[in-house]
């Protein structure tokens, strides 16, 4: 079938399609031209949006965990409190000394005996405070009259045997006095001849006064008068001249006091002791502790017999002394 034949035959059809094209094309131009005559100048103005605040960035403190302590209600608030910081500042206040070797001296203080150790638990004095009648056995801590006692020892600038007291200031109290100024030097005059010391005085020997009154029964027994006694703890300078003492320890506990420089021409040497020795007790009383060792010292006077223990080249030994 030719094309001319299929044409007439359908030719009311493609009248009719180009018909609809023709249309639709005439109302889509149309269509634009109204709505381009009709469209407004400039489009809407938009609503204006509204104004955005400012970031503020928010810093977290501890303040109100501090001011409610809601792990302690027995404790309260943790903020400083007035009288704690006044206590803190007052503890903060330092003595104002620029040389605790040159501070001035103690009014009413006496130091009679001053045993200094390497640990400063174990050194004592015999200090007389003020409005005391006697002398009284003290470490550092215990009271002296208005202040306690700050340090026990020896002064290199006054070459003497010194008790620091700290009170409201820090003043010190000397063994000895002042060291006496060296002698003149020699005129050219002829030396005398020099006097013989007197007997049972050369050096460190002991008062044959003394001597006399210590009768040794045996190698560890001895027999003393009560003159004697009272009159070495009168005068306990001449008892601590005459050794050093260090305590010893053992796996970390102080087992006695170490005796050094004791020799027989010595007081202590006379007591029976000998250089080298452990004391470790007297009377009972543990000479490891430094409160047991001031109870031994305070019942001297009343007692009627010590005995003391000592470890003597390793081997335990037992002095026994009876006061007469």
């Amino acid at each position: 079938m030719s094309f001319e034949i299929l044409f007439k035959r359908y030719f009311g059809v493609v009248v009719a399609f180009c018909v609809a094209v023709a249309a639709y094309l005439q109302a889509a131009g149309i269509s634009y031209l109204l709505s381009a005559a009709l469209a407004p100048d400039s489009p809407p103005a938009l609503p204006a949006l509204p104004p955005v605040p400012d970031v503020v960035l928010t810093k977290f403190t501890a303040g109100p965990i501090i001011d409610r302590n809601p792990f302690d209600s027995i404790t309260g608030p943790l903020h400083e409190k007035p009288e704690e910081k006044k206590a803190e500042e007052e503890e903060k206040k330092v003595l104002e000394v620029t040389d605790p070797l040159s501070v001035a001296a103690c009014a009413g203080v006496q130091v009679f005996i001053v045993t200094e150790s390497t640990d400063p638990l174990w050194s004592f004095a015999a200090i007389q405070g003020p409005g005391e009648t006697g002398p009284s056995l003290r470490r550092v801590g215990d009271t002296v009259g208005p202040g306690k006692v700050a340090y026990i020892g020896y002064n290199p600038r006054t070459l003497h045997p010194t008790v620091w007291i700290e009170g409201d200031t820090l003043c010190q109290s000397s063994m000895f006095g002042d060291p006496e100024p060296p002698p003149p030097p020699p005129t050219a005059a002829a030396p005398a001849e020099p006097a013989p010391a007197p007997e049972g005085e050369a050096g460190r020997g002991v008062d044959p006064e003394l001597k006399s009154k210590i009768k040794r029964i045996s190698e560890t027994e001895l027999e003393v008068d009560r003159s004697a006694v009272d009159k070495i703890l009168e005068n306990q300078a001449e008892l601590m001249k005459s050794a050093r003492i260090v305590p010893e320890q053992k796996d970390g506990k102080v087992v006695g006091i170490r005796l050094f420089g004791v020799r027989p021409d010595t007081l202590l040497g006379q007591l029976g002791l000998a250089n080298g020795d452990r004391l470790e007790s007297i009377n009972g009383f543990d000479m490891g502790s430094p409160e047991k060792a001031l109870e031994a010292y305070a019942r001297l006077r009343t007692a009627e017999s010590l005995t003391v223990k000592v470890n003597r080249r390793g081997k335990p030994t037992t002095i026994n002394i009876k006061i007469n």
